[in-house]
């Protein structure tokens, strides 16, 4: 009667976690089907976030890394990804999101049904997910653009701000960061002189860039934290005949930028680092999903060579300062994004 009865519950307890849409324990040896689903197919920058999923999968040894899109960028082909997904009863989903409210529905859906859902790059509202990792914050990026620059220019000289548009929330808060950072004394001998704005359009951003090399004739850098305007102002310190005289820094991509770098126009640059995305969001998902985090404020979660990724308020986490291309990798990258 006693086994009866231990049988009955055991059963009643299985039914209850199926109805209630809890998944049990890991699969005894299965690995773990880890998703990064991305804005669409056919983009070098997510095709390098897969490759950083393989990555990270290839260390951990418990994880299947599976990477998915739509074919166009929307919100709504992501979502019928998810309900894909949430019937093959995957592990965890890591979304670079079309829309941040759109995937709500789905993915409270998807987490109901005892599915770990955090987002990367693109956020989801955090009703959607547990996580969101962001490439990096603007005191990061602006202490960086300075530190850059200065690296470039001995730490000497004086240094232009060649930003997108004046209304730009983002850019003006990483143009605050470099001026803190450029207080510390060891920036003594350089001076910021003047920020211009390129509006993110590419003739204008030239001639902004022109216009602040023919308006300080001992300008010694500048920065331009915009893909277009770093882009533009690499190409104007050219035509002037200026490379090696005046530095370009900024954030750029590698395959706009492989012809300035390689040729030392732009002496090194940055900007997050897909690969190291991919990988990051996969060590989270497999610390979520294998119960090592909760995914609550204040959460350390340890994701392999990328260090250790705080979760913050509303699960927001930083994954780091930007990734730096020079004439060593820029052709590796150059041919992802």
């Amino acid at each position: 009667m006693k086994k009866i009865l231990t049988l009955v519950l055991a059963l009643s307890l299985t039914a209850g976690l199926m109805a209630s849409g809890q998944q049990s324990e890991p699969k005894g040896d299965q690995p773990l089907k880890i998703v990064l689903l991305v804005k669409s197919l056919g983009n070098g920058f997510f095709e390098a976030v897969a490759d950083g999923g393989k990555e990270a999968a290839a260390e951990l040894g418990n994880v299947e890394s599976i990477y998915q899109g739509p074919s166009t960028a929307t919100a709504e082909g992501q979502i019928d990804i998810i309900e894909s997904l949430i019937a093959q009863k995957v592990d965890g989903i890591a979304i670079s999101a079309n829309d941040r409210d759109a995937l709500i529905p789905v993915t409270k859906k998807a987490m109901a049904a005892g599915i770990k859902v955090i987002s990367f790059d693109s956020g989801i509202a955090p009703a959607g997910r547990i996580v969101d990792l962001i490439p990096s914050d603007a005191e990061l990026i602006g202490r960086q653009q300075v530190q850059l620059i200065a690296e470039l220019t001995g730490y000497k000289g004086q240094i232009g701000i060649l930003s997108a548009t004046s209304q730009a929330t983002n850019q003006n808060l990483w143009i605050e960061w470099m001026f803190e950072e450029i207080k510390d004394p060891k920036y003594k001998d350089m001076e910021i002189v003047e920020v211009v704005y390129g509006d993110d359009a590419a003739d204008k951003s030239y001639r902004e860039a022109v216009g602040l090399m023919q308006k300080y004739p001992g300008l010694a850098g500048i920065i331009s934290p915009t893909t277009v305007g770093v882009l533009a102002a690499s190409k104007a310190i050219e035509d002037e005949g200026m490379k090696g005289k005046v530095q370009i820094t900024g954030l750029g991509l590698p395959s706009e930028m492989q012809h300035y770098v390689e040729n030392g126009t732009c002496g090194q640059m940055a900007l997050w680092n897909p690969v190291d995305l991919g990988y990051t969001s996969t060590m989270i998902l497999e610390a979520l999903i294998t119960g090592k985090v909760d995914g609550n404020v204040g959460d350390k979660i340890s994701v392999g060579r990328m260090g250790t990724v705080t979760v913050g308020k509303d699960g927001v986490s930083i994954m780091g300062t930007p990734f730096v291309f020079n004439k060593d990798n820029i052709a590796t990258y150059a041919a992802m994004f």
